[in-house]
């Protein structure tokens, strides 16, 4: 079975062995514990039974976390050595760990200190290297202003400065200004596309009415207190002081890059405090007295006896159980190293409830097949298929990550099979390289044949596989209704609706087969529609509503056809591919022959290349996605199941092994 049986878990032990058994069950990562939010509600029990309250832990390593993870960004970002693509977990024994823990800790500590004061020292001196720029930019425009930024004012006299929109007529400006203070002077400092900046010295008593002048003309006065200096020398002041920033943060970018080699040691301290928050988070889900603790959750059938061993290692009363038929219950999925790959495509859509039938190992043939009929290029689907195989072989790859790698190299071989089948190699490119530089007739023949000069034929072969698709979701959901108690529902509901759909194909098509079949369809056709009209309303109450229910019972044909002809996207997409590297083929042809020829040939045949794999990859995934998620779900599967999530060593950077496990 793809979904694994899981079974209740219930557990009563001593405190005083919990923090042990808490590493040990970690260690074999088989365990799911609930949350026992809520569970006891009886206020009797109440003044015994608590929470462990360890939120101040949980916190505190949380913050040490997010110290230790800002140290290995800083480290990263100033890092000059090559990064592979995709990092992989290092394999380790727990007892290797443990020890070189033990033997670092110390000085790497020291070393996340050092990293976090350097980021600090630089993301500060960035901000004030920003703060004072903006001094900088402020200032410029009053460059040519002799009078010192401190004294805007004296005894008797003040000093204004201000700005106006860029159409502010000078001529215009100054005579209202001495119009309304005889006495002051004013000035246009400079000018810009968005502003005009003037500066004005005026008695103190005159300060009111220049500024009612100027009004009138969108005068924004501008303050720069604060600083000190003529203009001039203010931003001689800053601009040194900035040299000396940046000083100081290359000196800290030099300290971070030379940490470099202290980064594995600092990715150790940061899986081992991810692993001793999560033990402390989920001593917090546990209930407990002044002596026991007490916890329940799920386990996989095949885990039990492990379980059972550690339990009884360390003496603890337990309980292990079979579901309830209601109870909710954590789905896991196993699968052969086939169909795995093909749980990335299940576990976008939903994972299966604990009463559905995994739809993974029915949907991995139909998705290869599709994928690779929409791709349908040989050389693409090699290049596909390799590709992915290299990154399978040259790092590590665990989890989504790993599945749909293996998927896509899956889908390329699916690719290869259908391009040979139609003659796609590069598209038309060998046809045209041929014509093109050595005026010769030459084309790669395909195994069956051409869907560029055939489309009726690949379009049949869509929608054959879509039939064909939908026949078997329709075949899952009879095993779900007999398996359930139903096996009338699989008759009348499923038996009858092969019976009208393979009637109405015989009747259409049937005569190119036999000349006896049409008549057989016809039968059938009759037969299914009939049936389907009759039961199709029988859980309805009343004669109307079960006469209403098989109309509209029967009525779902047009649904079926409308589902089949949504395969001849197949159709679309597999032309798509091999259009587009034509098109890219005959741009790259224009030059003709020669060196000219050739290198425009060699650069557009390699982008078409790229961009074709790119495009149609996208749109052979999304597609096969499509098909899987309306057509083929749609006919027996309800998903809403939630992920088992073992209390396990969910670590980022090392894989830590059990003792004399090296293969993970």
């Amino acid at each position: 079975m793809a979904v694994v049986e899981m079974r209740k878990l219930t557990v009563i032990g001593l405190n005083s062995s919990r923090t042990p058994f808490l590493h040990e069950l970690m260690h074999l990562g088989v365990v799911e514990i609930n949350s026992q939010e809520g569970v006891i509600n009886d206020e009797e029990w109440m003044p015994d039974i608590f929470r462990t309250s360890n939120s101040a832990d949980v916190s505190r390593l949380e913050a040490d976390i997010a110290r230790v993870n800002t140290a290995l960004e800083a480290i990263d970002k100033y890092d000059t050595t090559k990064k592979p693509l995709f990092r992989s977990r290092e394999t380790m024994e727990r007892s290797a760990f443990a020890t070189h823990m033990d033997a670092t800790k110390t000085d790497t500590e020291m070393n996340v200190d050092k990293a976090v004061l350097s980021y600090k020292n630089i993301t500060d001196g960035q901000s004030e290297i920003n703060r004072l720029r903006a001094l900088i930019a402020g200032l410029k425009p009053w460059e040519k202003l002799d009078i010192p930024l401190e004294m805007n004012e004296t005894e008797y006299a003040a000093v204004l400065l201000g700005a106006t929109p860029a159409k502010t007529d000078t001529a215009k400006l100054i005579p209202a200004v001495l119009e309304a203070a005889p006495g002051a002077m004013v000035w246009e400092v400079c000018s810009d596309k968005q502003q005009k900046y003037y500066s004005a010295i005026c008695l103190k008593e005159e300060k009111e009415q220049i500024l009612e002048a100027l009004r009138p003309f969108n005068f924004t006065v501008v303050s720069l207190a604060g600083q000190k200096g003529t203009p001039t020398e203010a931003i001689h002041h800053y601009e040194t002081e900035i040299e000396v920033i940046q000083e100081e943060i290359a000196e800290s970018e030099k300290a971070l890059a030379a940490l470099a080699p202290a980064r594995q040691n600092i990715e150790y301290l940061y899986d081992s405090l991810m692993m001793r928050r999560d033990r402390a988070k989920v001593v917090g889900d546990m209930l407990s007295t002044e002596t026991v603790f007490y916890f329940d959750g799920w386990l996989p059938a095949a885990a039990q006896p492990e379980v059972e061993a550690l339990l009884h290692n360390y003496e603890f009363y337990y309980d292990i159980q079979e579901p309830q038929p209601d109870e909710e219950v954590p789905v896991l999925l196993h699968n052969n190293s086939l169909v795995t790959p093909f749980e990335a495509v299940t576990g976008m859509y939903s994972l299966p409830s604990r009463h559905d039938v995994d739809p993974t190992k029915f949907l991995a043939p139909f998705y290869f097949l599709f994928f690779g009929l929409m791709l349908s290029d040989a050389a693409y689907g090699i290049i596909l298929a390799t590709g992915c195989a290299i990154l399978l072989k040259k790092y590590k790859l665990e989890g989504t990550t790993y599945r749909m790698i293996k998927m896509f190299m899956f889908c390329g071989i699916s690719t290869f099979m259908w391009g040979a089948l139609f003659g796609g190699w590069f598209g038309d490119f060998f046809t045209v390289a041929a014509k093109t530089f050595f005026h010769k007739d030459f084309a790669v023949k395909p195994i069956w044949f051409n869907p560029l000069e055939e489309p009726m034929k690949l379009l049949v072969v869509s929608l054959i596989l879509g039939g064909i698709h939908i026949f078997v979701g329709m075949a899952i959901q009879a095993y779900i209704h007999i398996r359930d108690g139903h096996p009338l529902d699989a008759v009348f509901d499923i038996g009858l609706w092969y019976v009208l759909l393979i009637g109405i194909v015989l009747f259409g098509f049937g005569g190119s087969l036999g000349a006896s079949l049409p008549a057989i369809g016809k039968v059938m056709a009759i037969v299914g529609a009939v049936g389907i009209l009759v039961t199709g309303g029988r859980k309805k109450k009343g004669i109307f509503g079960k006469i209403t229910g098989g109309l509209g019972s029967l009525y779902g044909i047009t649904g079926y056809l409308s589902d089949v002809l949504s395969y001849s996207r197949l159709l679309a997409l597999g032309l798509a591919t091999g259009v587009v590297a034509q098109v890219f083929n005959t741009l790259g042809s224009l030059a003709g022959g020669g060196i000219a020829g050739s290198i425009l040939l060699i650069v557009v045949f390699l982008f078409g290349t790229v961009f074709n794999i790119a495009i149609n990859a996208l749109g052979a995934f999304v597609h096969s996605c499509r098909l899987q998620y309306v057509e083929f779900f749609g006919r027996f599967y309800s998903g809403g199941g939630r992920p088992f999530a073992p209390f396990e060593r969910k670590t980022k950077y090392i894989k830590i092994l059990k003792e004399g496990n090296h293969n993970g």
